[in-house]
């Protein structure tokens, strides 16, 4: 019976023993914290900054290359639009300036056949008006050339008013003499002066202005 009874309670030790054993293994397993896996949220994060960021980019390209293309076009239409405006004004101020020596070889005409007094130096007065308001347009159509054309150009076109100016005089002197020495002598030389003088002003306009 002893052996019996001491062989029961080794039995119940031992059972004891492994029992309590579990127990402890069970506690320290679920005190112990379950690890995470390292950078999983940061994994995330990452791809999904890196699957959105080349859509953005990519729109973001796209409507830069649009913006581009826009102010492009719009950059290339105003320039046309500007050189279409130029070309409007210069051809209208053409014919502005057409149609105004028109209107004043209209009014010149007219001082002439409306003057009654035929007295040399009153002929000679008309004439002397005449020729001063055709070198006026002479002077203003000259000062527009110089903004309008180019540097060579002008240089060219100096030379040749300076020609023109001393063919002009020579003209005009050459017609006098036939009333040298008389009271027409003046009034042929400023009419002729009158004359060659409104003819450049239109050959300036039509042939230079643009």
């Amino acid at each position: 019976m002893k052996k019996n009874r001491t062989f029961l309670i080794v039995i119940l030790t031992v059972v004891l023993c492994i029992l309590a054993a579990c127990g402890n293994a069970a506690d320290k397993s679920n005190a112990e914290p379950k690890e995470q896996p390292l950078h999983s949220s940061s994994s995330n994060i990452d791809i999904t900054a890196i699957d959105e960021n080349p859509e953005h980019t990519s729109e973001e390209t796209d409507n830069n290359e649009v913006s581009d293309k826009e102010d492009t076009s719009i950059s290339s239409n105003d320039a046309e639009n500007s050189s279409n405006l130029d070309s409007d004004m210069t051809e209208n101020q053409k014919e502005e300036y057409l149609k105004k020596f028109n209107d004043t070889k209209k009014e010149m005409d007219e001082l002439q056949r409306n003057s009654k007094d035929t007295a040399t130096y009153a002929m000679k007065k008309v004439e002397d008006d005449r020729y001063d308001v055709w070198d006026e347009w002479l002077n203003e159509v000259y000062g527009v050339l110089k903004a309008q054309i180019s540097t060579e150009e002008m240089d060219e076109l100096r030379k040749e008013q300076r020609d023109w100016i001393k063919h002009r005089d020579d003209t005009a002197l050459e017609a006098s003499f036939k009333y040298k020495g008389g009271t027409a002598e003046h009034l042929e030389y400023v009419t002729v002066q009158a004359n060659l003088t409104e003819e450049r002003c239109y050959e300036l306009v039509e042939n230079y202005m643009k």
